[in-house]
């Protein structure tokens, strides 16, 4: 007995170096952390429980059947992310390159299934050359399984990914339906087709980085949502999110006592937003002053810049905040921002956490390339996603609100709970020089002096339709509020909404505009 106990431990230890000391060294020369060191940073120490630790692949082709080490290139597993339960899985590159095959593809399913039964959070960690070529068809078997689990727990626990080395082919459409995909700069890549293929086919020259690489998907695709100089900034990422979020989608986000007074009064919020009305303001440094701790934790900061999203808490609660960026295209939305938000508003509601919208947009972006980019079709997933998300949701207009972007943004009409303005809320089917050239501009034309006619129908049309006074009174504003006010009210409408339950009309599901 006592020499069976003794081998097991040898062959663990072996287990745990993986490739072995010099692919360990190499991993580390290239600024890359192990799988197994991944895994110990994200996780409580001592918490991980390793699973399937002594599969091996059972390829008997071009030469496999004598290279066959344990745990088939991916340490899987469970542990605790500040005491709460998490599953993951972490491709191992200094094993055959972390590719994926039959086996490896199975113990990440069943690590997901073990995520699905328990309602807790799937982490996948990926450093992966690719498909194991030898295996065949299997391998790609294997890719099947992992992205049929991915779609079917979408919205049942949260998914993250984090690209952390290549991810490339097929293997990038498991990242790819996660909710949340964070990447490591200069170190990580991710495409459908590598800059061989780009350029057999296409004779197009381009790097990895410039193709795939975390600056590319950030600031041009929009694919990864948070990237970070190295790997422990990532995982350390991957921990504040997770902060923000509920186990499963059956279970409220954690309340965090923050000690930040919840009737704290921000005097800052009363001259931030310009008299002038086509001056840009911070609309970060705003929501910041409103949240707990002014804590904002930001999604794709880098992409469509133009709408904001994000994480913060008012009163220890979690929430989702989505505000237009006057300093990005004036605000306005376009086809990139609409879609951005749009998934970030599903997700909240996924996840029972509250939205906040902070509205100051004049509109759709106009133009022949938003037009024929799809702007109708992209714009109402935005309607869509606010009007089937049933959990609370909070609108607070700062300025401009104007047509179609009035409505979109999480009216009253939508289904919000809480429509709140402040005094320099300007809420009207279009601004007020648009308006008079279209309803008044014969009289203007006409006008012994046009100029000071047009004047005089702006400021006329600015005092009956051009502030939030007019929609008070129809109901469509709860209530106008004075902006160093914003936090405690916003803090009491969400205590208000604490056992809001709303159900949608029976159906499988809904046909959201793609």
């Amino acid at each position: 007995m006592t020499s069976g106990i003794e081998k097991l431990r040898e062959l663990k230890d072996k287990i745990k170096l993986g490739g072995g000391v010099d692919r360990i060294e190499k991993q580390h020369s290239q600024g890359k952390l192990t799988a197994r060191e991944r895994v110990d940073l994200l996780l409580d120490a001592g918490s991980f429980v390793e699973i399937d630790a002594f599969v091996k692949h059972r390829c008997t082709h071009f030469g496999l059947e004598k290279k066959k080490p344990y745990g088939d290139g991916v340490v899987t597993g469970y542990g605790t992310v500040n005491g709460r339960l998490i599953y993951i899985f972490a491709q191992d590159f200094t094993v055959i390159g972390g590719a994926v095959g039959e086996m490896h593809a199975k113990k990440i399913c069943k690590v997901m299934d073990m995520a699905a039964r328990n309602g807790a959070p799937v982490i996948g960690l990926n450093d992966s050359g690719g498909a194991k070529i030898q295996e065949g068809v299997m391998s790609l078997c294997g890719y099947g399984e992992i992205f049929f689990r991915n779609s079917r727990y979408s919205g049942v626990v949260p998914q993250i990914a984090a690209i952390m080395g290549p991810c490339a082919g097929g293997a990038v459409y498991s990242p790819g339906i996660m909710d949340y995909i964070f990447m490591v700069e200069n170190t990580s890549n991710m495409f459908i087709t590598g800059p061989d293929v780009i350029k057999t086919v296409t004779n197009e020259e381009i790097s990895k980085e410039e193709l795939g690489g975390a600056s590319a998907h950030m600031e041009v695709s929009g694919v990864a949502h948070f990237t970070y100089p190295t790997d422990e900034e990532c995982i350390e990422g991957i921990r504040k999110l997770l902060s923000y979020l509920p186990s499963n989608n059956m279970e409220n986000p954690p309340y965090v006592e923050s000690g930040d007074n919840p009737h704290r009064m921000e005097e800052e919020l009363n001259t931030i937003v310009p008299d002038n009305p086509n001056k840009p303001y911070n609309m970060r440094n705003l929501i910041s002053l409103i949240l707990d701790n002014q804590d904002f934790f930001e999604v794709q900061p880098k992409y469509a810049e133009n709408v904001i999203i994000g994480f913060g808490r008012l009163g220890g609660r979690s929430i989702g905040i989505i505000a237009n960026n006057p300093q990005s295209l004036a605000g306005t939305l376009d086809v990139v921002a609409s879609m951005k938000a749009a998934r970030f508003i599903r997700f909240c509601d996924s996840f029972n956490i509250p939205v906040l919208t902070m509205v100051d947009t004049p509109g759709f972006l106009p133009g022949k390339d938003q037009e024929h980019s799809g702007i109708i079709k992209h714009g109402a997933k935005m309607l869509y996603a606010y009007s089937e998300a049933s959990v609370p949701k909070l609108t607070v207009v700062t300025r401009k609100a104007y047509g179609g972007a009035y409505i979109v943004m999480c009216s009253k009409h939508l289904g919000a709970d809480f429509n709140f303005a402040w005094p320099s809320a300007e809420i009207a089917v279009m601004g007020p020089q648009g308006a008079i050239n279209i309803i008044h501009r014969k009289e203007v034309m006409n006008a012994e002096d046009p100029e000071m006619k047009k004047i005089e129908l702006i400021d006329d049309y600015k005092e009956k339709f051009a502030n939030p006074y007019f929609a008070a009174e129809l109901g469509y504003i709860d209530d106008i509020i004075i902006p160093s006010e914003t936090r405690p009210r916003l803090i009491a409408a969400l205590d208000s909404l604490v056992n809001k339950r709303e159900e949608l009309p029976a159906k499988k599901h809904g046909n959201i505009p793609l």
